[in-house]
């Protein structure tokens, strides 16, 4: 478009000239005597006023360049009005070319009508130059703001820019700090990446010890020598530095001369500025139980020293640097301290799962050595006592002289003591079973007592020991008591007497114990007057001969403890039965202040007023005499015990009552021969509770499904377990003997399981 406006503007002047020439307008006669003549100067001027003319064409073709080019919205026609202006002042020097000749009218009309619209232009140009200048000045002043806008812009973004770069710092120091979880290695990786983005001569930690009295010098940049060991690697947590470096939240420079400057700027005697600011230490024990403990805040010191050889110092860029970074070292300490306290809970747990598999593999060994014993004590004694007891309860039933029947009672007595002993040492062996009990029934006191010393004889007698023994006839006959554990308590007590001495007599007296008179007795007092019934004194001393009193005792035998003289484990156990029947046992001490004489109260209940008859039948059930045994002439019993031995005398036992005794030793042969027995059935089965295989439970419930019979059931066990017979019951066993299997408490039991069949 311009192109084209050019080329018409030429074309345009090339017209005017052809015009002027045709009109031929005659030249001006002027002549002068000069170097200039009059035809040179009207050249020149008609070539400057074609230079002219050309320039004020070229000039309005750039500012329309310019105008349709740039955005001067509000001043766009002064550009069009100056561009107008200047084209009229090119036509008007344009036209005066070809006055210098010979010209018309036409081109006299046309100079003179560009001279009208130039002076016009011109005018109005003047004019608009006039409101023009206030509105550029107004755009000056808008320039020179826009001008601090931008550089407030220009610094913002460099502060930007710092910060960017800053942010970039601190996320490669944090990925390189977050990379180790020890703390050792995190403060050294901290203290080279700052030295590297920094630029620094040394960096060091401080930290406080545990009592945080010190601030150590834990770790730092620049290794010494020892011949840089100037100043000490520790400082006061009072100091003034450290002080002020711990109260202050942000960057705190200083001084050269500070001590804490000195210890920290390795080794230089001309470092430069020195900066440090506080880490927060925490510990993981203090958030134990779910809530911080109200403890003191203890903060470690980061020191950095930059180099002393220019003139540098801390800029408002690296502070942020050093905040920052400080902050993320403090949150990877914490992590690091939990993590090493973790793994330290995760050691001690380690270490006290092998203490508990440890304690396992104890308790299995002590349960294997529990069981080992159970079986050793119930198959090496109690089965042994058990055959014993029932060949005796067999003996008792024969025509024997007084002293014959006392000899076979005070055996039956003694083997029903061992018998108690070997059951109470098995319930204290379980876990969940430690507690000793007692079984209280009618019995005759006097009678134990003359058992009790006819063992006792025996017992001196074996060791060469003269026995005596005396019963005042004011002591009641026919108490209830626990018969076993008492004449156990009596003949433990004077073997554990005899046990200290080689030679001597042994007395053994029995005797009411009346209530003590104020200031008599006063240790009994305390038991005595709380239980009803009749309190009995045993006494049991021993005499030696005075001659050699001292020497007959031996001292090894005595051990003396804070409450007197050690007795033994089983004289301990023996006190404890004895209180538990609400008595005691006092030790009293000869001269020389060994144990010469055992005193033994026990409490007894008397029996309310009976018949005679039924006083007699308790009697006689609770001390297994009877002047009969029942008869089961014709009884048709089938006997099943896997302990051979047991089964034998349980035979001798059934046939001493007249019954037809079939034996096996299984549950499965049981069955066999009940099922096979059709055309003369059994009566009564007689089956051990605790077989192999098939147990005495399901042989019970197997021939009450069987509809061939209904005969009696009776189990044996050894087990004195209060349970067994709530499961018999649901087993449909009519009855239970608890072994020994003694004649008559047999006999006893299958007239009740008989007689209440037959009732039925």
């Amino acid at each position: 478009m311009l192109r084209t406006l050019c080329h018409g503007l030429l074309f345009f002047s090339l017209m005017l000239s052809a015009s002027a020439i045709e009109i031929g307008y005659p030249r001006c006669n002027c002549y002068f005597d000069s170097y200039f003549s009059a035809e040179g100067i009207l050249q020149c001027q008609k070539v400057s006023d074609f230079l002219i003319a050309a320039a004020y064409f070229s000039i309005p073709l750039e500012l329309l360049y310019f105008a349709t080019c740039s955005d001067l919205f509000p001043f766009k026609w002064i550009v069009f009005q100056f561009g107008a202006f200047i084209v009229l002042c090119g036509l008007t020097h344009l036209l005066n070319v070809f006055t210098y000749e010979p010209h018309s009218f036409l081109l006299m009309l046309s100079l003179t009508i560009s001279k009208l619209f130039t002076a016009l232009v011109s005018f109005a140009t003047a004019i608009t130059l006039l409101t023009l200048f206030p509105q550029l000045l107004r755009l000056k002043v808008r320039e020179n703001f826009l001008r601090i806008k931008a550089r407030e812009l220009d610094r913002e973004v460099g502060m930007m820019k710092r910060k960017e770069e800053a942010s970039w710092h601190v996320r490669m120091l944090t990925q390189e700090i977050r990379k180790s979880l020890d703390r050792h290695t995190i403060l050294y990786t901290t203290l080279v990446e700052l030295s590297k983005t920094l630029g620094l001569q040394n960096c060091a930690v401080w930290m406080p010890d545990e009592a945080k009295k010190v601030m150590n010098l834990t770790h730092e940049l620049r290794q010494r020598h020892s011949m840089e060991l100037v100043f000490e690697h520790s400082i006061p947590i009072t100091n003034q530095d450290v002080v002020e470096v711990e109260e202050s939240k942000g960057v705190t420079i200083l001084r050269p001369d500070s001590l804490l400057a000195l210890a920290s700027s390795g080794g230089e005697p001309e470092p430069g500025p020195i900066a440090a600011i506080r880490m927060p230490m925490l510990k993981v024990s203090n958030f134990k139980g779910g809530t911080p403990e109200l403890v003191k805040a203890s903060y470690a010191i980061l020191v950095l020293v930059l180099p002393g050889d220019n003139s540098r110092i801390w800029s408002f860029h690296e502070k942020d640097i050093i905040e920052v970074v400080a902050d993320q070292v403090a949150v990877a300490l914490s992590h690091a301290a939990v993590l090493e306290e973790s793994q330290l809970m995760r050691d001690k747990l380690a270490e006290q799962n092998r203490a508990l598999l440890h304690e396992k593999q104890n308790a299995f060994m002590a349960s294997e050595a529990r069981n080992s014993f159970q079986r050793v004590m119930s198959q090496g004694i109690r089965r042994p006592v058990h055959y014993i007891l029932g060949l005796l309860s067999m003996m008792q039933q024969e025509e024997l002289s007084p002293e014959q029947r006392l000899i076979i009672n005070t055996i039956t007595k003694t083997s029903g003591v061992v018998s108690n002993l070997v059951t109470d040492a098995m319930k204290i062996s379980n876990i969940n079973n430690e507690r000793l009990t007692l079984e209280r029934r009618l019995f005759y006191l006097h009678s134990l007592i003359k058992e009790a010393a006819s063992a006792a004889r025996c017992l001196c007698t074996r060791r060469g020991f003269g026995f005596g023994f005396q019963v005042d006839n004011a002591v009641p006959d026919i108490v209830v008591g626990d018969e076993k554990r008492i004449f156990h308590v009596i003949l433990h007590s004077i073997d554990r007497l005899l046990s200290g001495y080689s030679e001597g007599f042994v007395s053994f007296q029995v005797h009411p114990y009346n209530v003590p008179q104020d200031g008599e007795e006063q240790q009994w007092i305390s038991w005595k007057t709380n239980f009803p019934g009749v309190f009995v004194r045993f006494e049991i001393g021993i005499r030696t001969p005075e001659s050699s009193d001292s020497s007959l005792s031996d001292e090894r035998i005595w051990k003396l403890e804070a409450d007197g003289y050690d007795m033994g484990l089983g004289f301990k156990m023996c006190k404890k039965l004895v209180q538990m029947m609400h008595g005691d046992i006092l030790v009293v001490p000869n001269s020389q202040g060994f144990p010469t004489s055992i005193e033994l109260v026990l409490h007894f209940q008397l029996q309310n007023p009976t018949p005679a008859s039924e006083l007699e039948g308790l009697l006689l059930l609770g001390h297994n005499h009877t002047p009969s045994t029942p008869n089961f002439k014709g009884l048709r019993v089938l006997l099943a015990d896997d302990d051979g031995l047991c089964l034998a005398v349980t035979r001798k036992l059934l046939e001493k009552l007249a019954c037809e005794v079939t034996t096996v030793s299984s549950g499965i042969q049981c069955l066999t021969s009940f099922a096979a027995s059709t055309t003369t059935p059994y009566q009564l089965v007689l089956v051990e509770l605790h077989m192999p295989q098939i147990d005495g439970f399901e042989v019970a419930r197997r021939i009450r499904k069987s509809r061939s019979s209904r005969p009696a059931i009776v189990a044996l066990t050894s087990s004195a377990e209060e349970l067994v017979w709530q499961q018999c019951l649901h087993s449909g066993i009519n009855g239970l003997i608890r072994k020994p299997v003694m004649l008559q408490a047999l006999g006893d039991e299958l007239y009740r399981v008989l007689h209440k069949l037959r009732t039925e």
